[in-house]
């Protein structure tokens, strides 16, 4: 199989069409692919190295044909993404590099401590001011508030509960849950509802839902699993954006370093609005208030917006500046461009549990981008 056969395959796949043996010759692709001059590309041993240096991190990222068929799907574009990225920095690689020049430039570091990635790691800050960390907490109770309890359970998970049936009278207590920056954690709020949030990211509640609905505060990143409750709708604020539903599956991305915030549905409905507009999103969109308050709408691919939740990073068409936001939030380091550093996009997929340097060295693979390290700086260079 050529690469041309294997990129017009794989739109095929993702678009449904593919017939069971197209789909198996598909994630065989591997055993298909040759590397030769057959294929239309002079290859020099340098070129060849690199080449064969992306194509085995292409096929160690679609090593498990077990993964569920959600993720297979977004496999399908990153593979294809990258097959196509093969070329572009095979074609760099000649034009920019003589022929005794080795394949790439490794990650240039300073001598340091290794940059691990994050962990499940947040502080509980409680009404009365008193804070908890909660990496370091035991198991069970860690507070109450009138007949509400919050406990940390034995995976993690933080979950509120209440002693009475009956709510509890007056304002209920407010507490929050702060991710540092190189950590995630996730909270099971008083009504049932999951909350997964992403580094450098806080979420505000009440300790029980009395009122009219069952508002909370976001900044930075969530994926929710909202309870149903016909009688309550649930709203998050966030950045002047509401998001208002009733029970639905859906991530809130909004940053105070990002431009946009970008609210993406997976399942159910919702509605979303500002001071100046309002729309309602189905699954499979993408609502983004940008900074003129006007809320558009988007098709995305949903399994790309909410692979950090799994444990992944995936790029497509993004810019080094937005991916070195995302590493920066999740290793904790700091970043810095030397340069005219490149506007061109990058494609691939990254397992957030590797070592900062193997992801870098993934992105200069391309020949578009090289880094230096010092201490918890990452430099960024043309």
């Amino acid at each position: 199989m050529t690469p041309e056969e294997y990129i017009k395959l794989y739109e095929k796949f993702n678009s449904g069409q593919c017939t069971p043996e197209e789909e198996a010759r598909l994630m065989e692709f591997q055993d298909d692919f040759k590397f030769s001059e057959t294929d239309g590309l002079p290859l020099n041993e340098a070129s060849k190295q690199k080449r064969l240096a992306i194509y085995t991190r292409i096929r160690e990222t679609l090593a498990n044909k077990h993964q569920k068929k959600s993720f297979r799907m977004m496999w399908g574009w990153t593979a294809a993404a990258a097959v196509a990225l093969i070329f572009s920095a095979i074609f760099l690689f000649q034009k920019k590099q003589p022929e005794n020049t080795i394949a790439a430039n490794p990650v240039k570091k300073s001598p340091s401590k290794p940059i691990k990635p994050g962990r499940n790691t947040a502080i509980l800050t409680l009404a009365n001011g008193s804070s908890i960390t909660l990496d370091d907490a035991k198991n069970g109770v860690l507070a109450k508030s009138g007949k509400s309890s919050v406990k940390k359970l034995a995976n993690g998970l933080i979950a509120y509960s209440s002693d009475d049936a009956a709510p509890p009278a007056g304002e209920p207590a407010r507490n929050m849950v702060t991710v540092p920056r190189g950590g995630q954690y996730s909270i099971k709020l008083p009504d049932g509802t999951m909350v997964w949030l992403n580094s450098s990211s806080s979420l505000s509640y009440p300790v029980a839902f009395t009122g009219a609905d069952r508002s909370v505060t976001l900044t930075g990143e969530a994926y929710f699993e909202v309870t149903k409750n016909k009688h309550l709708p649930f709203i998050v604020h966030a950045g002047g954006v509401n998001v208002k539903v009733l029970g639905t599956h859906f991530n809130v991305a909004a940053y105070e370093d990002e431009k946009d915030i970008k609210t993406t549905l997976l399942e159910g409905s919702v509605n979303l609005s500002n001071s100046k507009s309002s729309v309602l999103l189905i699954p499979g969109l993408q609502g983004i208030a940008g900074t003129n308050q006007e809320i558009t709408t988007r098709p995305v691919n949903v399994n790309q917006v909410v692979a950090w939740k799994t444990g992944y990073f995936i790029f497509k068409d993004d810019d080094i500046r937005g991916i070195m936001r995302k590493i920066s939030r999740w290793y904790d380091v700091e970043v810095e461009y030397e340069g005219n550093v490149t506007h061109k996009t990058f494609g691939g997929i990254y397992s957030m549990n590797k070592d900062i340097n193997e992801l870098l060295k993934g992105l200069e693979l391309t020949g578009l981008v090289h880094f230096k390290i010092e201490e918890r700086r990452i430099i960024v260079m043309n």
